[in-house]
């Protein structure tokens, strides 16, 4: 059985304040006022918010805020995680302020000139359960934090006069079970219009037929027309290369009537330059709406022309080619940033699963920012965008459950018709681990979910996470859905496969190994659960959690079996909330299911899967080798490469070759040298290539007493828009530079300049220092000091100073 998608996706983006343009969309970032708790008729143009808290938007009211671990405690059962009764949970939220009420102003200016046209606000997220005013006469709501939404302004308006925009949030206790972050987290725009102009999300693109020759391009557009007067409506839509050259365009006309007019249209493309992981080339469609020769509206989408194919026994193909989905799940939060969005965050945390040779993200479990999926377009990424976490069965006693049945077709159909557009995305998921697997009779309700999905876009197949996949597969649920996602189910791909011959198979949550970057624990061997008294986990990378497996597992089991056409691994990044294993009564408040930590530094399981998914060459060498304590004793030593031979050196003596040795678990992708007796010193591990000829060596010493600070930036120039992030490495070497990896001491920072400090984080799931603090304890030797641009050209200076070590300063340029 196969199933194929031939398609062009697109992501609609609103000209904002384009010369000669109809159409006016203005960022409302800055200006806001806010309160948090409750407060009588916060939505009163009348209220003298003046001692309000100003903040610019996105904004995260909790992430600065001091952690607390009563804020989130609960006894509560987590059946997912193998709870048979009810247990103590801390830091299940990220031990953050993020529960409450909140309440944002601001003033808008609309002039008389506006009289006639249509204005309305849009939301790509508000954490949650938002109540919108203007003027203080209520407009709308939304109670999904996750979901994108719009409303029409233009009956509460006052032309000429102070117009105030009000938003009413309520994050609920016991409402999520991971850091979900609070208040207007995601951008909102005010988009003024004509009364003819294209509806919200109003392009949808297809591609019927592509060939090197041709691609078929079909448009459906809908233009909205609020006036009654019987105007003839003329949209002309023109398709624009990567270069900015115009390759095609088309025209129709047709008499206008009051609500959504459909326009449908086919333009050929010569020669498409296909969208690919490798080349992600994009196209961009205007349409210009005309009414009588006067130009109404101008819409700018952008698009790229590729195929998709997931056939059972293959796997999935990409244009016709088969490619290997190696992919992660990825949280909504950015870490020490909290959830409000940020471009550079977002892409820097793409940057690096791109460098790891991972090439598809899950939107683990909730419709992503628009900023992802652009980001994804331009980089080369696939998605699953996924929808919920909870149906109606409760996972969280004030969850989705308590909305679903009223809002989850809303929903979907507004992470469809925002979403359906982008080459990148290639699934829609419709749901996560739902309670309903074990239950009978609940086909019915993932059949509704299934029916919103292909109505909205026939040309994407539909999937699921099942942890409990085989009743998933005999209540009937599994048999609604096109793809059929196994979490952490490795050992039953071939069994599932040969059972169900219709079935098409992945991992659609994989591994959940757990680590802490830079520790290491003896005796090194695979753990499951296991209680450390620091809070810390191996990064041996053999410690995993009882449901998954170690990446290894995994591995085999993909390599094994061909016709499983991916995976995504739990997770590409450390997040704030569900601090497994130490969930019960400890200072854990992040996960430590991250390839990469939650500031972003590289755990050693990183180089792990950028051995075995990357074509570029990998060598990487763990442990550390300051051990003191051990002198004498084992310390193994593991190598992560994708070179066929290595050999190892303790202080200039071999301890002999290794290749990787396929009928071992823990030697087919690791190459291991177990009896290591430590001495302090050097080891050096040579890579061999296929000619046996050397190719790369990597050294590890012995680090002597910490000396010096010395900060390396990702980026030393950034842009002067008040939002461009430089990420600052911080770390502390002995006098001979060398990283002294074990150290932890208290570092504090200055920022001077056309700048600030906005975040400190070291990676460290127990630290109890404020991510807004200008100092913080530096965790095995490294933490990210992240620097945020003011909107004026200059430098920022950031001075890092203490523990009697050499200080160090470094300049960012801001243009």
């Amino acid at each position: 059985m196969k199933i194929t998608f031939i398609l062009i996706c697109l992501y609609s983006i609103t000209i904002i304040n384009a010369k000669d343009s109809p159409r006016n969309t203005i960022l409302l970032d800055t200006g806001w006022r806010f309160h948090l708790g409750d407060i009588t008729n916060g939505e009163s143009a009348d209220l003298n918010d003046q001692n309000w808290e100003q903040v610019s938007v996105p904004h995260d009211w909790a992430i600065c805020g001091n952690f607390d671990m009563t804020i989130d405690m609960q006894w509560t059962q987590v059946i997912e995680d193998g709870d048979t009764k009810s247990e103590l949970r801390t830091g299940r939220t990220g031990a953050l302020p993020m529960f409450g009420i909140g309440w944002y102003r601001k003033e808008i200016d609309l002039s008389d000139v506006e009289k006639g046209k249509q204005i309305s606000v849009e939301f790509d997220g508000a954490m949650s359960n938002a109540q919108v005013f203007l003027n203080g006469k209520f407009v709308g709501n939304w109670a999904y934090g996750y979901s994108s939404f719009a409303f029409d302004l233009t009956p509460f308006v006052n032309f000429g006069k102070k117009n105030i925009l009000a938003v009413k949030l309520h994050n609920e206790d016991l409402s999520s079970r991971w850091y979900s972050g609070a208040g207007l987290y995601r951008n909102v725009r005010m988009v003024i219009t004509n009364p003819i102009h294209v509806a919200h999300w109003g392009t949808q693109i297809t591609t019927p037929d592509i060939t090197t020759k041709k691609g078929t391009v079909d448009i459906h557009t809908s233009i909205k027309k609020t006036s009654t007067e019987n105007e003839n409506i003329r949209l002309i839509t023109e398709i624009y290369d990567s270069k900015g050259i115009k390759v095609a365009s088309d025209t129709r006309q047709q008499k206008g009537i009051e609500g959504i007019n459909q326009f449908i249209q086919q333009i050929e493309v010569k020669a498409p330059q296909l969208w690919n992981i490798e080349s992600p080339n994009l196209y961009r469609a205007v349409s210009n709406v005309y009414v009588d020769n006067q130009l109404y509206d101008k819409y700018e989408t952008t698009f790229g022309f590729r195929t998709i194919e997931f056939n059972r026994e293959k796997g999935f193909f990409l244009n016709g080619q088969k490619t290997k989905i190696y992919g992660v799940c990825l949280h909504h939060d950015l870490g020490p940033l909290g959830a409000a969005v940020n471009v550079r965050a977002t892409e820097r945390q793409l940057e690096m699963m791109k460098e790891m040779g991972c090439n598809a993200i899950r939107t683990s479990h909730n419709p992503p920012s628009p900023e992802l999926l652009e980001l994804c377009d331009k980089m080369g990424f696939l998605v699953q965008v996924e929808s919920f976490d909870e149906w109606l069965g409760e996972k969280n006693e004030n969850g989705y459950n308590k909305y679903f049945d009223e809002w989850c077709e809303r929903d979907m159909e507004a992470m469809i018709r925002r979403d359906r557009n982008h080459p990148s995305v290639i699934m829609w998921s419709i749901g996560n681990e739902v309670r309903e697997q074990k239950q009978a009779g609940t086909a019915h309700i993932a059949r509704r979910l299934v029916e919103v999905c292909r109505r909205e876009d026939p040309t994407r197949p539909t999937t699921a996470g099942f942890n409990f996949h085989t009743e998933a597969i005999d209540n009937g649920l599994a048999n609604e859905i096109d793809l059929v996602g196994f979490n952490y189910k490795p050992y039953d791909y071939k069994v599932k496969h040969d059972q169900y011959p219709d079935m098409i198979i992945y991992g659609s949550e994989t591994a959940s190994a757990i680590s802490s970057r830079g520790v290491y624990k003896f005796p090194v061997e695979e753990r499951t659960y296991d209680w450390y008294e620091d809070y810390q986990i191996s990064s041996y990378d053999l410690d995993r959690v009882s449901w998954g497996a170690i990446p290894d597992v995994e591995f085999a089991a993909q390599e094994d079996n061909d016709f499983v056409f991916g995976e995504f691994v739990w997770t590409g990044f450390d997040y704030l909330g569900e601090p497994t294993p130490y969930n019960e009564g400890t200072p854990a408040r992040s996960s430590y299911f991250g390839i990469v930590d939650l500031a972003g530094l590289k755990k050693d399981r990183f180089y792990l899967y950028q051995s075995h998914w990357s074509d570029e060459p990998v060598l990487h060498v763990l442990p550390h080798w300051n051990f003191p304590e051990r002198i004498g004793q084992i310390v193994p030593v593991f190598c992560y490469t994708n070179y066929p031979k290595a050999e190892l050196f303790v202080n200039g003596k071999s301890m002999g070759t290794r290749t990787h040795d396929k009928s071992d678990k823990y030697k087919r992708y690791r190459l291991v040298w177990e009896d290591v007796i430590y001495e302090p010193g050097e080891i050096k591990v040579v890579a061999y290539d296929n000619l046996g000829k050397f190719a790369e060596e990597k050294i590890i010493r012995t680090a002597g007493k910490p000396y010096q600070i010395k900060m390396t930036a990702d980026r030393n120039l950034i842009n002067a828009d008040g939002k461009d992030l430089s990420f600052i490495t911080v770390e502390v070497l002995d006098k001979d530079g060398n990283p002294c990896p074990t150290s932890n001491q208290l570092l504090f920072f200055e920022a001077n300049g056309e700048g600030k400090l906005k975040a400190l984080c070291n990676g460290d799931a127990t630290s109890q220092t404020s991510f807004c603090s200008s100092y913080m304890n530096l965790f095995n030797g490294k933490l990210i000091a992240i620097v945020e641009s003011s909107q004026i050209k200059g430098n920022i200076e950031i001075h890092a100073f203490g523990s009697y070590l050499k200080e160090d300063r470094i300049i960012i340029n801001v243009k």
